[in-house]
């Protein structure tokens, strides 16, 4: 049944002699149904309150007349996602499924309910615009990648300050899917098991030498160092990420046997420079365009026998649950990513794991191994945003509300997306075989399991 706690008091509009919040509540009724049938609650500027009887998730605040107007005019998620900044709407509850708000919007959004929207949408007032919040954002169109374009979208995402990551992500500063054997690890205890999980795969033994492709702050190297006793590179674009790498090394007593560089892969000289190569949470920045000259690059710094793990988001499919020419006016009109593109991920693109194989594959690579981490990754950003929940005025006293509110909605909005598997995330093994064929990896994955992994290694 429907709530309601306030009468509105609005300006009467037009010749029915409707308020702004009756209006607002009239559009609503449109994308989403009767307040009743919604599991969710509304509650407009003027107190009011709207929804289903007993317990929802969460409640969509509604914070001025003109919120929906300029969330919907013209209906595009860079529209939608402005509009969360600069607080026209708010999520009090759940934000991980108000996300899912989205998907209704789309599905809403027919030329029926365009034509019974507009004239509703039109009467809400244009004047009441918000001050907007301080956020960065960039104009880094999708799909360029140069090494200029590239090294500016990089450190746009990474840059954002180490002690704003520090709020949020684990003790090693580890920014990728994490590795939870049953769901109730710690973050810190999950981040720790990928690692290991990555060394085992990687077969690592002492004194072998082992590049790390987008380093981030280190994590892998000194955990590679120090476990597995092996002498690493990691290279990265961001400056920030280089200089606690270094310190991290440093403070690790590992400095003689790892070391960060600020370099493109692609300047990496020489060839089969090293054992092993890992890349994590690096190739969705590299361009569908260029992923042969980076599966080309990694094969050449390999040595024959060594083996290459890459880990990264992908794309499995188109949503099945929408017409393809459905799914080609959304892409035109709503303009998915345009958020993420403009504040948070600029220049990343998402392919599917078949493109990921191929192209590593004519490179010269074969593919050994492939697990698929999406739920893992569900599990990794639901503790991300619980943490930058918690510690959100620090984060705001670091970054500004603006960041936090982007950062909140992103990754809140991204973990939907690989609950319900819209987006995954892979591990793939290749190996770079020697001439006759021969590859140095065991008939079965049993050793993988085995615990614990090679004892700690102690720098000298």
């Amino acid at each position: 049944m429907a709530i309601s706690q306030h009468r509105s008091r609005s300006t009467v509009l037009g010749p029915l002699g409707l308020t702004r919040a009756g209006v607002a509540r009239g559009v609503l009724a449109v994308l989403f149904g009767s307040p009743a049938s919604r599991s969710f609650r509304v509650r407009l500027w003027d107190g009011s309150v709207e929804g289903p009887a007993g317990a929802t998730a969460f409640t969509l605040v509604i914070q001025r007349p003109g919120a929906l107007r300029r969330m919907l005019l013209p209906p595009t998620e860079l529209n939608l996602g402005e509009a969360y900044l600069r607080d026209d709407f708010d999520v009090e509850g759940d934000l991980e499924t108000a996300t899912g708000l989205m998907d209704a919007l789309t599905r809403a959004w027919s030329p029926a309910a365009l034509a019974g929207l507009l004239p509703r949408l039109l009467l809400l007032p244009t004047d009441d615009l918000p001050g907007r919040l301080g956020a960065r954002k960039t104009d880094i169109q999708a799909g360029r990648h140069s090494r200029d374009t590239d090294l500016e979208a990089v450190r746009f995402h990474y840059d954002v300050g180490n002690d704003f990551y520090k709020l949020w992500l684990d003790e090693r500063l580890v920014y990728s899917c994490a590795y939870f054997r049953t769901g109730e690890e710690s973050l810190d205890e999950a981040q720790e098991a990928k690692l290991d999980l990555i060394c085992r795969k990687l077969r690592l033994q002492p004194e072998e030498r082992l590049l790390d492709i987008g380093c981030g702050w280190g994590g892998l190297l000194i955990h590679a160092a120090e476990r597995y006793g092996v002498n690493g590179v990691g290279v990265t674009l961001s400056e920030a990420q280089a200089e606690l790498a270094r310190e991290r090394i440093l403070a690790h007593g590992l400095a003689d046997r790892v070391r960060v560089e600020v370099r493109d892969y692609r300047d990496l000289p020489g060839a089969s420079n090293f054992d092993k190569i890992v890349s994590v949470g690096m190739f969705e920045h590299v361009g569908r365009e260029h992923l042969p000259e980076y599966f080309a690059q990694a094969y050449r710094l390999l040595r024959p026998g060594g083996l290459f793990l890459n880990h990264g988001i992908i794309h499995p499919r188109p949503d099945p649950a929408r017409h393809p020419v459905h799914q080609a006016i959304l892409r035109f009109t709503w303009r998915y990513t345009s958020f993420l593109e403009r504040y948070v991920f600029p220049g990343g693109e998402l392919v599917t794991p078949g493109t990921v194989l191929s192209d590593a594959e004519a490179a010269g690579f074969e593919t050994r191994d492939l697990e698929s981490l999406r739920e893992h990754y569900v599990l990794t950003l639901r503790h991300w945003v619980r943490r930058l929940e918690a510690n959100h005025e620090e984060v705001a006293a670091v970054v500004g509300e603006g960041a936090y509110r982007i950062w909140r909605m992103y990754m809140a909005a991204v973990s939907r997306s690989f609950n319900i598997g819209l987006d995954g995330l892979v591990q793939v093994l290749f190996s770079k075989p020697h001439a006759d064929g021969r590859t140095e990896l065991p008939r079965t994955r049993e050793d993988l399991y085995h615990e614990p992994g090679p004892a700690a290694i102690a720098a000298d």
